[in-house]
């Protein structure tokens, strides 16, 4: 038998996916994560999951891998000390940015511009000038870059990055310098950005491509690291990691770009998301992935995330295809204060994370988070993670009073609440960012929730967005492994254009696409795919002539066949635009970046499907217990989620425990268990309609 392992490193959890390829029976294992290094837990977990099922690691045929490495090494500030070459004139590419500066009136006063990640003392500047149709103006000079080159190794840098100025248009300069380094600076790490982002504008170029350099050695040193471990643990299948855009690709790929890994993690979620959610019968979603560090939203229609062109993570914003998530500091270990200057209760962003973790854990953390105030509330069980982690009850009541204390509430209960009132409403906050803010109304789209705490806090999202149903997917606490297992190797070719529609015609735009394809399709036939196993996307950056902004719109290849792609590109801009901003200019358009994205194919992995039972859940009652909602104790039903039948109806309040995550269903709600094992949470009168709508569907 084949096995494939989804692998999914959190802030708090590492999240461990076994899925039989014949079967599509699935294993999971959560385990605390290891920041000092990944790898360590990620083995672990590896191992107790192969344990757990029986199967012996060498039957592993691949491990695919959400990973955080990049991410933190931007978060943290431990990339590596980088070197960047520039056009003469240039040097300040990086402090001069871009002018905006966050926040409201006179923000400028109190915020503190970050850092560059490459110094201006490790900035070099060679003399050479390409135009910006590719013509070369000024020859580049060898000895001088030799001489740039020994400055830089002077000043100790441990990565370089190249970025002239016009590459897009003409990377054969880059080239020659990158060769020139080799031979100056043996053994450092080299990005061009002609390779890493062969776009327009040259500090989003730029940044980017220094970005790919601060992380590129740690990103190489975890991943050969990784499969050092794999292999000496008896698993020999190939190592994928998961692209912010949700594709895979090969571990040295992903170590040659890791400004792509970016949002590797929430990019997993989304997919897992999507696939329980077609699972389920719903096509338009909003995703909510909350772990112990943070919560990531995103937008799903049609069953495809809206994809952006820029990835956020801190201050710093680059340019690499993602799926458009936003983040916020909320999670479950998300830390309450309440600051001496405002006196006001405050949740998060700062985070007890895996060690010491929460006061429940037990672990020394003393300071009070959102998973202490569930644990006073009486929704999270005793303990988590299958027993992995046992809950210390006083010590969360003792943290939480400190709260109560701060703010005079009388009562551990009531600051508990107040803690997760303001952690639901942060959330709300991002999900408004996804929907709302980009035209979109809530209510039109589900809500699937997943997360270690996600379950926890769904139903009152639910009632503040008024997205329903509810969706709470099979093994919410490991559906971003799910999603690492469940998605394909892809890759992306692009290329600048900048050219008004007056001077394209279709037959040209058409052999910029295809060759695109073709660039585009050579790492994943080298992976060992086969031409028709591969799809091929076309999507291009467009905008009214004289705008400073670009907006992706897909494009259809057919429509380019019959004179009809660039009309067919115009109707589908200025609806978008019209959707985003509420107005048209009657400027010309402009097509600026073609793209082209080849996907291989999608693992089949078999759905589960329950036994059929009464509405009645009764046989998976546990116990009954007293929790607070609402500022009262109520009376409880507490349900082993394993034991629930398709067609059961949880009423709550009520609890619904499983190995990797909890469910809390509020009064006047009831969550109603899928034949494929979501649980879809309604209001209680719209339950009674769904439950109609489905019979009549059955029917039919």
């Amino acid at each position: 038998m084949a096995f494939r392992l989804g692998v999914d490193v959190g802030g708090t959890f590492t999240d461990i996916l076994l899925i039989n390829e014949d079967s599509g029976e699935t294993h999971r294992f959560k385990t605390a994560s290891t920041p000092e290094d990944q790898s360590i837990g990620v083995l672990h977990g590896i191992e107790q999951v192969c344990r757990a099922a029986g199967v012996p690691t060498s039957e592993v045929t691949e491990v695919l891998h959400g990973t955080t490495v990049a991410t933190n090494a931007i978060l943290e500030h431990k990339g590596a000390r980088v070197g960047l070459v520039t056009t003469k004139g240039f040097r300040q590419v990086l402090q001069i940015a871009r002018s905006f500066v966050p926040g409201g009136l006179a923000g400028w006063i109190i915020w503190p511009k970050p850092e560059p990640l490459a110094d201006l003392e490790d900035t070099v500047e060679v003399a050479e000038r390409v135009t910006t149709s590719g013509e070369v103006r000024i020859a580049l000079d060898d000895d001088d870059v030799r001489t740039q080159l020994r400055r830089l190794k002077k000043r100790g840098i441990e990565a370089l990055s190249i970025s002239l100025i016009n590459s897009f248009a003409y990377g054969a300069h880059e080239a020659r310098v990158a060769e020139l380094a080799a031979e100056e600076l043996p053994g450092v790490p080299v990005s061009v950005s002609s390779v890493v982002l062969p776009e327009l504008r040259e500090y989003e170029r730029t940044i980017t491509t220094v970005a790919n350099a601060y992380v590129q050695g740690q990103v190489s040193r975890y991943v050969g690291s990784l499969e050092e471990k794999l292999t000496a643990a008896g698993i020999d299948g190939a190592l994928s990691i998961l692209r912010s855009d949700g594709g895979l690709v090969s571990g040295k790929v992903a170590a040659d770009n890791p400004v792509s890994l970016l949002l590797s993690g929430p990019a997993g979620g989304v997919t897992g998301a999507v696939w329980a959610a077609e699972q389920a019968g719903f096509k338009d979603l909003l995703t909510f992935d909350m772990g112990g560090t943070s919560t990531d939203v995103a937008l799903v229609q049609d069953l495809t995330p809206r994809i952006g062109r820029e990835t956020s993570v801190g201050d710093l914003t680059v340019r690499a295809t993602s799926v458009d998530v936003r983040t916020v500091g909320a999670g479950g270990g998300s830390i309450a204060h309440v600051p001496q200057l405002t006196g006001a209760l405050r949740v998060g962003p700062q985070s007890a994370g895996a060690a010491p973790g929460p006061a429940s854990y037990g672990k020394g953390g003393t300071e009070p988070t959102v998973t202490d105030a569930n644990v006073v509330l009486g929704y999270l069980p005793a303990q988590l993670a299958g027993g992995e982690i046992a809950l210390d009850v006083d010590a969360a009541a003792t943290a939480v009073a400190t709260i109560a204390d701060a703010l005079g509430l009388g009562g551990a209960e009531n600051a508990a609440e107040g803690i997760i009132d303001i952690v639901n409403e942060n959330i709300y906050g991002a999900l408004k960012l996804v929907s709302t803010q980009q035209g979109f109304d809530p209510r039109d789209f589900a809500l699937v929730a997943f997360g270690g705490a996600g379950p926890l806090h769904a139903n009152a999202l639910g009632k503040l967005t008024g997205a329903w149903p509810v969706i709470i997917p099979p093994s919410p606490g490991v559906l971003c492994a799910y999603g690492d297992a469940t998605t394909s190797l892809r890759d992306e070719s692009a290329r600048t254009l900048v050219k008004r529609f007056s001077e394209l015609g279709d037959a040209e735009v058409r052999a910029v696409l295809e060759e695109l394809a073709a660039t585009a399709r050579e790492s994943l036939l080298a992976a060992g795919l086969r031409e028709d196993e591969l799809t091929v996307t076309y999507s291009a950056d467009l905008r009214y002539h004289g705008q400073g902004f670009e907006i992706p719109i897909g494009v259809d290849l057919a429509t380019f066949t019959d004179d009809g792609g660039l009309a067919a590109l115009r109707s589908s801009f200025d609806a978008e635009h019209e959707r985003l901003f509420a107005f048209l200019l009657d400027n010309e358009h402009e097509l600026v970046t073609a793209r082209a994205t080849v996907s291989g194919p999608r693992p089949e992995v078999a759905a589960v499907t329950l036994e059929t039972g009464i509405p009645d859940p009764q046989a998976a009652l546990r116990t009954t217990y007293s929790i607070f909602v609402a500022g009262e104790r109520v009376e409880a039903s507490i349900y082993d989620r394993e034991l629930l039948l398709a067609g059961n109806v949880v009423t709550g309040p009520a609890v619904i425990a499983e190995m990797d995550s909890t469910t809390l269903v509020l009064p006047g709600h009831t969550a109603t268990v899928h034949q494929h094992g979501s649980l879809l949470i309604r209001p209680l009168d719209e339950t009674t309609t769904a439950s109609t709508t489905s019979s009549t569907t059955s029917e039919d």
